[in-house]
């Protein structure tokens, strides 16, 4: 019987989509649903053109932001969803031929009583004070740029795609701002440089807006253009217009970006130090209005902070995530997948690494986590022509172990009617060394939005692999429905027996996982008094199964979390899971290895959060029962001080006592991790992370010093330290980085 080839059934599966989809997506062009705005219901602001300069200072005193008309009225969105605001926002609009100006005013009742935790650059805004922009210039009601800032003047910048199933937290732009603290609240001026952006040039072109005020004594959350609490600020199918702008042609952005490196190193157990000097460039161009080309030269990524080790009890590899800048930039136009929940906790956050289609880390390092040097690489992203387009090629050199390779990445995705988008992806590693060492990985995807708050996310893919036939497939298809008392999830992936993804994350191949994730959040008026905001028992089942449906693996999690009205979190668990191993598995070196076989255990768990936003918090994670066929006592857990906004310190633990069914079956895995942070302003700011483990008495240390000398120009001075704590330990191994780059914008 001839077998019906992936890239046939890949077709296939992309003109099903288009006939299940058609009648919803009619429905939804021609209707309404609860989780989008009628134009007739959007609120609307004007901008007003600058009649004068405007004095970046955080005070409001210029003559436009007294004519020009407010953003007033917020709504609640937490705690009490629908109500005003317990304290009033202002916020104007102004424009001259080089920038948008956004001017803001928080009146506080009682501003001593403020929370600014952190001031450096993508602080984390959650445990603080904060005032919030999100911009959509191309007024598609999907993708937008977002500005953040506090109270003490942070700043934080972000993209964000179709309504934030994309987040790109590295995009960094060219803008200011200032604040001024008053007896009666504070007030912030934001400049933002039109070149900075990307918008459909022309006169009396509306965009979406809207503007987001978190007050954290009260935990209280809101929005100008209403939305609710099961959404955040990337819900811009309900954000609010502004109108009036004269924006003229769009920016240029040409961006060009050297760099110098001199590192001095020495390896563990070596006398000798080496000297290194290198030098390379960052390129960024608008080739048009929606379209940015990003090329780099030797890019380097020395000043990376280390990975953060963690305890395994699995025979799986451990997921590290991206931190190198040349690839986090635009990142999330390469993402294949479902739609992570959000403003919600303990839920495993989008990208799903049991299958993570594009995994950007396998570039450049090898499986051994040793980096290989990138020659030079290209990135085209943004929107044209209606489509979302995202291409890379990356040439790495190889080694002895590795042959060099060229990478290619290609993403193709259409915006069709409201909120959904359909989309295709091929992606290539080939050597350069020889012709037959291949992968090919090329497939379809589609998230259709359905009327009401129902989604849903699908994708097949398709591999190639010299050697390899039949079962090179991965799918994957799922339902979601998001509201504020229920929330449920389910669907189902499978990856084909030889399944070949040299560009991706995955774990198992010849499985299929069923998931579901349930639960219910009601808000008792009862227990609100009591200082509860909110319950949520849910389930979050994963079932693997090997193609015949015969189990392989399970993580089951029910579970009761409590939510506090000041933002601590408790929840309690019973996780029963299950094993099936292939071969024998190390827990630790000091035990024998589990044999092959089913293993199946009991498992319960506690999580314990405090206020977040104290001066002193707790984080922690207890687990406790079975283990394999034995048992466990784990814990995870970190202490914060932050006795201002400039110090952070962070010392926390990850242990597992566990007593397996063996021989010598005792056994503890642990990692001690402290990190120190320090700002001494906003562009200036030391970083620290050191991690200790005792089992191999191994330490390893991390410090950066980052200064922003210009707008998106650094100086880094790194150091790493590894040694043993041992008697009979070798010599050191330690490297003193010097990194220094310069921004050239035209």
């Amino acid at each position: 019987m001839r077998r019906t080839q992936p890239w046939t059934t890949a077709a296939c599966y992309l003109a099903f989509i288009f006939a299940s989809a058609a009648p919803a997506l009619a429905q939804s062009a021609n209707g309404t649903t609860t989780a989008a705005r009628r134009p007739s219901e959007r609120k609307e602001l004007v901008a007003l053109p600058a009649s004068g300069a405007i004095r970046l200072d955080g005070v409001l005193d210029e003559e436009v932001w007294k004519r020009a008309p407010g953003a007033t009225g917020f709504v609640q969105s937490e705690p009490r969803e629908g109500q005003p605001a317990t304290e009033q926002t202002e916020v104007f609009v102004a424009f001259d031929a080089d920038n948008l100006y956004i001017g803001a005013f928080m009146r506080d009742s009682d501003p001593s009583r403020e929370i600014v935790n952190d001031i450096r650059k993508d602080f984390r805004e959650d445990d603080q004070d904060d005032f919030e922009v999100i911009l959509d210039t191309f007024h598609d009601r999907r993708n937008g740029y977002v500005f953040i800032t506090n109270p003490a003047g942070g700043r934080v910048d972000r993209q964000i795609a179709n309504e934030g199933r994309e987040i790109n937290s590295s995009w960094d732009a060219i803008w200011d701002v200032r604040t001024q603290r008053r007896d009666d609240g504070w007030t912030a001026e934001m400049r933002i440089p039109f070149r900075t952006l990307r918008f459909v040039p022309g006169a009396d072109q509306p965009w979406g807006i809207n503007f987001s005020r978190r007050i954290r004594r009260k935990n209280e959350v809101t929005f100008w253009s209403p939305i609710p609490r099961s959404f955040n600020l990337m819900r811009l199918s309900m954000a609010g217009e502004v109108s009036g702008l004269k924006v003229g042609a769009a920016g240029r952005d040409i961006r060009i970006k050297p760099y110098v490196l001199e590192n001095t190193v020495r390896d563990i157990g070596v006398s000798k130090y080496d000297q290194k000097f290198d030098a390379g460039v960052d390129m960024k161009l608008a080739v048009t209005r929606g379209l940015t080309l990003d090329g780099t030269i030797r890019p380097d990524f020395a000043q990376v902070e280390a990975d953060e080790q963690q305890v395994n009890l699995t025979q799986f590899a451990q997921f590290f995530p991206e931190k190198r800048e040349a690839f986090l930039e635009n990142s999330g136009m390469f993402y294949v997948g479902d739609a992570a929940r959000l403003n919600r906790v303990f839920v495993p956050a989008t990208p799903d690494d049991d299958n993570l289609l594009f995994f950007s880390r396998r570039i450049g390092i090898r499986n051994d986590r040793r980096p290989l040097p990138i020659d030079a690489g290209a990135r085209l992203t943004g929107m044209a022509g209606g489509f979302g387009i995202g291409l890379i090629n990356m040439q790495v050199r190889g080694d002895d172990v590795t042959d060099a390779n060229n990478y290619t990445v290609v993403r193709l995705r259409r915006n069709v009617a409201r909120g959904s988008d359909i989309g295709v992806l091929f992606m290539q590693r080939q050597s350069t060394e020889n012709g037959d060492n291949y992968n090919r990985v090329a497939g379809v995807d589609a998230n259709i939005r359905f009327v009401g708050r129902l989604d849903w996310n699908s994708y097949f893919v398709g591999t190639r692999t010299p050697g390899r036939t039949g079962g090179q497939y991965s799918a994957r298809t799922s339902l979601n429905w998001e509201g504020n008392f229920f929330h449920g999830k389910g669907g189902v992936m499978s990856l084909g027996e030889n399944f070949n993804n040299d560009l991706g994350f995955y774990r198992r191949i010849g499985v299929k996982k069923w998931f579901a994730d349930i639960g219910i959040r009601p808000r008792p008026e009862a227990l609100r008094k009591r200082g509860i905001r909110e319950l949520h028992p849910h389930i979050v089942w994963d079932l693997f199964t090997d193609q015949g449906n015969h189990m392989v693996q399970k993580r089951l999690h029910s579970g009761q979390t409590f939510f506090f009205e000041n933002g601590a979190v408790v929840e309690l668990s019973y996780n029963p899971a299950f094993n099936l191993l292939d071969r024998p598995l190390r827990l630790s070196p000091k035990v024998d290895p589990l044999p092959a076989g089913p293993y199946g255990w009991n498992e319960w768990g506690l999580l314990a959060n405090t206020d977040q936003s104290r001066r002193i918090s707790l984080s922690s994670r207890l687990a406790w029962g079975e283990l394999y066929n034995g048992t466990q006592q784990t814990i995870n857990a970190s202490v914060t001080l932050r006795p201002n906004y400039r110090i952070r310190l962070t010392s926390g633990v990850q242990r597992t006592a566990g007593d397996l069914a063996l021989a010598n079956g005792k056994f503890v895995n642990s990692f001690w991790t402290t990190r120190a942070n320090y700002s001494f302003s906003p562009n200036m700011f030391i970083d620290a992370l050191s991690q200790y483990d005792p089992s191999s008495k191994q330490l390893n240390a991390n410090v950066r010093f980052n200064l922003i000398h210009h707008p998106l120009s650094d100086l880094f001075i790194v150091y790493n330290d590894q040694r043993f704590l041992t008697p009979e330990a070798p010599i050191a191994g330690r490297s003193v980085i010097l990194k220094f780059t310069q921004m050239m914008a035209f």
